[in-house]
């Protein structure tokens, strides 16, 4: 992929190259969110998280780090990525462990660290060499400023980055993680990808009839607001 633009061209390239391991994560997904029913509540919707899985399988990184993981769907998703390139290792930081009862073995052996803790407080832990950063934590705009601060420049400019949460509307809501994100992309004049059903019609539509051409129209759960950007880190 090396230094393209993540937007919807190259996902679309992405959704065609790697469409039969892409089939089989998503099935292995559904079921995965049947046999956790009751103790799962998935945060990413389905385009988001087939496009981190997508970027995750072009990028190939050596080390991931997901901000927030909650019950572990997001983590799976990326875990499932890492297993088929049969290489990475993913860092994953929350302040709470319900993760850990969730992601099967046959995912996280040899390929997962979790940091309990706040971050903000174990930034020693924060691993080198970031090939891949993953945020969907808190969602206040204290925090996205700290992050913005504390730990992007620690990431190097090109490293792809996915920030969730920031439109379920057509705007992001003021004094809000996603709002404070935006302005930071616009003044580092910084372009980004979002697939929101309502910031972005037309390139969800596009995705939504890219996968029913491919065979992969099946939902693997019932959300469709993909609130998630995708961008690049720029230059510091």
């Amino acid at each position: 992929m090396g230094d393209a633009a993540i937007d919807l061209s190259l996902i679309g390239d992405l959704y065609r190259k790697y469409r039969d391991p892409l089939a089989e994560v998503r099935k292995a997904q559904r079921e995965f969110l049947w046999e956790t029913r009751g103790r799962m509540t998935p945060q990413l919707d389905d385009l988001e998280a087939e496009i981190t899985y997508l970027l995750l399988r072009e990028t190939r990184p050596e080390t991931v780090m997901e901000l927030g993981t909650f019950h572990g769907w997001s983590t799976t998703w990326i875990l499932s990525a890492l297993r088929d390139n049969g290489t990475g290792t993913l860092h994953s930081f929350d302040i709470v462990d319900n993760v850990l009862s969730n992601v099967p073995a046959s995912l996280s052996e040899g390929r997962w660290h979790f940091h309990r803790g706040d971050v903000r407080r174990n930034l020693g832990e924060v691993p080198e060499g970031i090939g891949y950063l993953f945020v969907d934590a808190a969602h206040n705009a204290r925090f996205a400023r700290w992050y913005l601060a504390e730990l992007f420049p620690r990431v190097a400019p090109g490293t792809p980055v996915s920030v969730h949460d920031v439109f379920h509307g057509r705007r992001a809501l003021p004094l809000t993680e996603g709002a404070v994100v935006l302005a930071w992309l616009r003044r580092k004049a910084a372009e980004y990808l979002t697939v929101s059903r309502k910031r972005a019609p037309a390139p969800y539509t596009a995705l939504l009839e890219l996968r029913e051409d491919l065979g992969l129209a099946e939902p693997v759960r019932d959300s469709t607001d993909n609130p998630m950007i995708f961008f690049r880190m720029p230059e510091h």
